[in-house]
């Protein structure tokens, strides 16, 4: 069904017949605990792993079945909303100023951009991600309230402090539910495991021990495949740019650098209300950044690149661990000081939460096998990310992702099942023979991790 002027009113947005977003006034917040991030989803929701969680559309239903209940629930979560990183933050403040310095008018759309100052910091958490990171434990503690009024979960986080600072405020969100619910006992989680990231340290929720991988001749696919796609969009859009900006001469890196700026204001704003930046691009040039964005991870992490999912093995080896409630057989990045220690990593937890980054999370979610139906990304034609199986990085490990890993005990099932579910989205486990709702039984999931407790392809990190 068709919407109406006023339903896209609603949603916060009008559509022009050129193509470029009109901003209307958009609600007091644009964030919710059940659906994330949904102001001007036709553009928000492709901006790549910069776009804010949101409740991602599902062909399998991802309720628990009402024959079924929940004995087992890991989140594996990636931080908040951030800042720019360092070296991002000086490249977008360079491009402002060298705007600044060299167009004499800004007018119709642009006028924002004659009184904007680069205000924007480096790598830490927003006020909008503190509060999507409190959201998430709220969610996760509803949607598993009947194991979590019980239970306490286990908090791990890797040792960046914005995402030991995203775990904190998970925290607080899932004890604040817990507080509201009458019929919870009165134990609350904290963070129980921060693991370093200093280099040269084992931690399976930050890739950094693969020598290979991070400075081999690999290293580079997913620049060289972003480079290809940038050669296809950019130019029209540059072409435009230019023209409007009279004097401003912005090579093709400074429009993607001005295409970041739409998310990254966007998420510095404590309510999420979208940038003016947002409306310099059309809906199908975000579609084309979002691919671009999608390009970077795929190739960067996933099974784009040869070493990508072998940086996830030793976070799934640690899963099959935990869902079988056996010990750590893995050789690859886990620190078996903590791993071999139950007071550090018990198995007789119902609930697990793990706090880690997006590039670690999408190796992960590659080693488990979870996007294997997913071919090779093209980068020299218009295609978008959900052209291809689904598979995107907006869909997979935007801002405050979560993955769910569930283990069901169900009528008419003696064995239990397992389903993982991504940002709201039922993936189907395919490589275990997924019945129509998703699921395998347990022995048949960690059968098909084969890869993962094979060491993936961890031989070759130090060839």
């Amino acid at each position: 069904m068709a919407l109406t002027a006023a339903g896209l009113l609603a949603l916060g947005v009008i559509s022009s017949s050129s193509g470029f977003i009109i901003p209307v006034p958009s609600p007091q917040t644009c964030d919710s605990v059940q659906n994330g991030y949904q102001c001007q989803p036709q553009i928000s929701h492709y901006w790549g792993q910069y776009s804010p969680y949101f409740s991602v559309p599902s062909e399998i239903i991802a309720n628990v079945p009402l024959t079924c209940s929940v004995t087992f629930a890991q989140i594996l979560s990636r931080h908040g909303a951030r800042d720019p990183t360092a070296a991002k933050t000086l490249k977008y403040n360079q491009t402002i100023a060298k705007i600044h310095k060299n167009v004499a008018n800004f007018t119709g759309k642009y006028a924002f951009l004659g009184d904007y100052e680069y205000t924007l910091g480096a790598d830490q958490l927003t006020d909008f991600g503190r509060q999507q990171m409190e959201n998430s434990g709220t969610k996760y503690y509803q949607r598993y309230a009947d194991l979590a009024r019980k239970a306490v979960p286990f908090v791990r986080s890797s040792g960046e402090a914005r995402v030991v600072e995203s775990a904190e405020k998970w925290v607080d969100g899932f004890t604040q539910a817990k507080t509201g619910d009458r019929w919870a006992n009165n134990q609350y989680p904290s963070v129980n495991v921060v693991i370093s990231e200093a280099a040269g340290s084992n931690n399976t929720l930050n890739h950094d021990l693969c020598t290979s991988f991070e400075d081999g001749p690999d290293s580079n696919i997913a620049d060289a495949a972003q480079k290809t796609w940038v050669n296809v969009f950019v130019p029209a859009i540059q072409k435009r740019i230019n023209g409007d900006l009279v004097g401003a001469n912005l090579t093709s890196t400074e429009i993607i650098y001005l295409m970041d700026l739409c998310p990254f204001n966007t998420v510095a704003s404590a309510t999420g209300a979208i940038s003016p930046f947002c409306s310099l691009f059309t809906q199908t040039e975000w579609q084309d950044y979002g691919y671009y964005e999608s390009l970077n991870k795929f190739y960067g992490y996933g099974s784009g690149n040869p070493l990508g999912p072998t940086q996830g093995v030793g976070f799934t080896n640690e899963l099959i661990a935990r869902l079988t409630k056996k010990l750590v057989v893995d050789n690859t990045s886990t620190n078996h000081t903590l791993d071999d220690n139950a007071a550090t990593f018990p198995l007789d937890r119902a609930l697990y939460a793990d706090f880690s980054h997006d590039n670690d999370m999408t190796a992960i979610f590659f080693a488990m096998g979870l996007y294997n139906s997913t071919s090779a990304l093209p980068n020299t034609t218009i295609e978008t990310a959900q052209q291809t199986n689904g598979y995107s990085a907006a869909y997979t490990v935007p801002f405050g992702a979560r993955a769910y890993i569930e283990k069901l005990q169900c009528l008419g099932h003696r064995e239990e099942l397992v389903r993982v579910i991504v940002n709201d989205r039922v993936i189907p486990l395919h490589t275990c023979g997924a019945d129509i709702l998703g699921r395998c039984t347990l022995s048949d999931f960690v059968g098909s991790l084969s890869f993962a407790r094979s060491g993936g392809d961890w031989a070759s990190c130090s060839a």
